[in-house]
């Protein structure tokens, strides 16, 4: 502790290991990839809340609920017609509140609630704290009900904190809206479309004039489209900028843009009722998943695909058929000069891909098996990989078929050797758990995962671990330290790595750190064949290199008082070494001897365990710093076992005395 160097990095351009131990790296994993390829997300850190700031377009009645949600403790509710944009809104009320001078406000908490409240971790909110609460997605009053019993508690738990909160009401269900709601309800109205695409437009640094946007095409699309269908055609317009393939001009991009979002559909639907042949119709949909990826890719993926389903092949010889560029001419595809594959027009593969999914539906298992294999083609960068993970996510979560995407990521993490974490396994997590509707779905999965007792690969403990930490842990903090808690207790590397992550993540957050705390110690209480290990990882936890800064010493009590309450093992010197060793490099942290000494409650072991841990720390050399710890510590340990108040002219008793 007192030699080793702290250093610290900011703003980092590449991997940085500051601690001893390995290090481990996961390429293509982490959550930016997200924004990157365009994929909507749950996440609500600073950044995004910012990114999202720049864009936003406030609707009718946002001004009165923001100013009922200035009064500490407020609730307000938002009604409003689905795409009106209500979440971006909420996001936006609290996010607006939590600034001051541009920066969020000290200590305050912002966080995403899950819609019925039936999560492991109670809501424990403190002053300021800001909650999101988005019950959109509710649809039947079963569930709805369900989700306003738990409500009236949070509302309670909020109002008492002083902390805010905003809920989105879910659409149609105003029947069911309890009398008392009224109150603390607003009527949200429909930003105005143009000003959300403007907006958008010129955050992407579009040369364009207002004139730019009158057509009657662009108008009825901004008075009917959906927020998020907006948003996307502003991407469209910038994806068809940045290809440099449409022009040169805002008006062809623009139009470009248009035609993608109003006409793909239909022009893949009479494509596929065009093509006939299963060859056909699979080389198109093994394009629209590999689109970009290099052509002798594509053509083993478009083969795999069609043994997949169970095609035969022609008897005549490859050579005696038409040969593989003109089949591409033939469905529009082209070969770019690095000889990768594309679609002639802007955004056909996803309209294709939507299709197949929507149209198909019993093929749907054979296509999660072909993606699983040829997700592992040679010629795939990670990039490729991560590319077609989205592709895959997107259409399943879709249709409604999560496990599909969970069923990959298991295939997949299973079968990773060594300390490497499938990047592919990971990005398939992280789009699940940010998704509107499935977010849920793949949290609950996730920790049956890691509760179950059973044998789990390396792999996947792996994945869970990297989710966790990468995205989990940015909308569900509690979530992702009882997910870890329950991984972090396994045998192995890949529990160690865990242990590791979970005790970062609540050693840079007091309320984690002290949620942590409370499992380990009520664990450890509940379920005595279980102790060891979480004896071991709340022992490790009460370290000094593992408390957050400054120490919170009524948290740390608690833990060292578990601690001190089970037999004297050697996991105790590490622990009580790593606070002397903190007192005797900064005297104004000596409040630890102290606060050690009372959570032993007398138990004359633990005082003579302590005691010879001290005499070991001191050591021979009798270093004046250590001398004068050890016998404030000594001081300490004499008052509460024998009502000393001071040491005799004999000095302190020997080790042999003290076990």
């Amino acid at each position: 502790m007192t030699e080793q160097d702290r250093v610290t990095v900011n703003d980092p351009r590449g991997p940085v290991n500051n601690g001893d131990g390995h290090q481990y790296v996961f390429y293509g994993a982490g959550t930016d990839w997200m924004i990157r390829k365009g994929v909507a997300s749950l996440r609500i850190t600073r950044e995004d809340r910012v990114r999202l700031a720049d864009r936003f377009a406030p609707p009718m009645g946002y001004r009165v609920a923001a100013d009922r949600l200035e009064k500490p403790g407020s609730v307000v509710l938002l009604e409003g017609p689905p795409g009106s944009g209500r979440r971006a809104a909420a996001i936006m009320l609290l996010h607006g509140f939590g600034e001051d001078g541009g920066g969020d406000e000290e200590g305050s908490r912002f966080e995403e609630l899950p819609a019925t409240g039936t999560d492991e971790s109670p809501l424990v909110p403190g002053t300021g704290d800001r909650f999101l609460l988005d019950l959109s997605g509710i649809v039947d009053e079963e569930t709805y009900d369900h989700a306003q019993r738990s409500l009236a508690v949070r509302r309670s738990q909020v109002q008492e904190a002083g902390a805010h909160m905003v809920v989105v009401l879910p659409s149609g269900m105003e029947h069911a809206h309890p009398p008392d709601l009224d109150p603390h309800t607003v009527r949200l109205g429909r930003p105005r479309g143009v000003a959300v695409i403007t907006r958008y437009l010129r955050m992407d640094g579009m040369p364009f004039r207002p004139a730019d946007l009158g057509s009657a095409g662009l108008q009825h699309l901004c008075d009917r489209s959906p927020m998020r269908e907006l948003a996307r055609l502003a991407g469209l317009v910038r994806a068809a900028r940045d290809s440099g393939r449409f022009g040169t001009d805002f008006a062809g991009w623009l139009d470009q843009a248009m035609h993608a979002v109003t006409d793909r559909a239909g022009e893949v639907a009479r494509q596929v009722a065009a093509v006939r042949t299963a060859p056909e119709r699979a080389l198109l949909l093994a394009t629209a998943m590999f689109e970009e990826a290099p052509a002798d890719t594509v053509y083993e993926a478009w083969h795999g695909l069609m043994k997949t389903v169970r095609h035969e092949e022609e008897a005549t010889t490859e050579l005696a058929r038409k040969d593989f560029g003109e089949q591409l001419a033939g469905l529009g595809i082209e070969r770019d000069p690095e000889g990768r594959l594309r679609f002639d027009r802007l955004a056909y593969a996803d309209a294709v891909r939507t299709y197949f999914w929507a149209n198909f539906p019993g093929v749907r298992d054979d296509l999660r098996d072909w993606i699983g294999r040829a997700a592992g083609l040679r010629g795939l960068t990670t990039d490729d990989r991560v590319n077609l993970v989205v592709r895959f996510g997107e259409r399943a979560l879709a249709v409604e078929r999560p496990d599909h995407l969970f069923d990959l990521v298991v295939r997949w993490a299973d079968r990773t050797t060594g300390t490497i974490c499938d990047p592919r396994a990971v990005a398939a997590l992280e789009l699940g758990l940010g998704h509107e509707r499935s977010g849920g779905w793949f949290r609950k999965r996730m920790y049956e995962c890691a509760a179950r007792s059973g044998s789990m690969s390396d792999g996947l403990a792996r994945a869970l671990t990297t989710a966790c930490v990468q995205s989990l842990s940015t909308t569900h903090p509690d979530q992702a330290v009882v997910r870890l808690h329950y991984l972090a207790v396994r045998q192995g590397e890949a529990g160690r790595e865990a242990r590791e992550a979970l005790l970062g993540l609540a050693g840079r957050d007091r309320r984690l750190y002290r949620l942590l705390i409370d499992r380990l110690r009520d664990r450890a209480r509940r379920e005595p064949r279980l102790a060891d290990p979480h004896l071991q990882l709340l022992t490790e936890l009460l370290r000094n290199d593992r408390a957050p800064d400054p120490p919170p010493w009524p948290d740390l009590f608690l833990g060292w008082e578990a601690v001190f309450s089970q037999p004297p093992t050697p996991l105790w010197n590490p622990l009580v070494s790593s606070w002397l060793d903190t007192v005797a490099d900064d005297s104004t942290q000596k409040m630890a001897l102290d606060v050690m000494v009372g959570a032993t409650r007398g138990r004359a072991a633990a005082l003579h365990r302590l005691y010879a841990i001290a005499c070991d720390w001191t050591g021979s050399t009798h270093h004046p710093s250590r001398a004068a710890v050890a016998a404030l510590f000594w001081h300490h340990i004499d008052h509460v076992q024998y009502g000393r108040t001071e040491r005799t002219a004999a000095g302190p008793r020997t080790t042999e005395e003290a076990r």
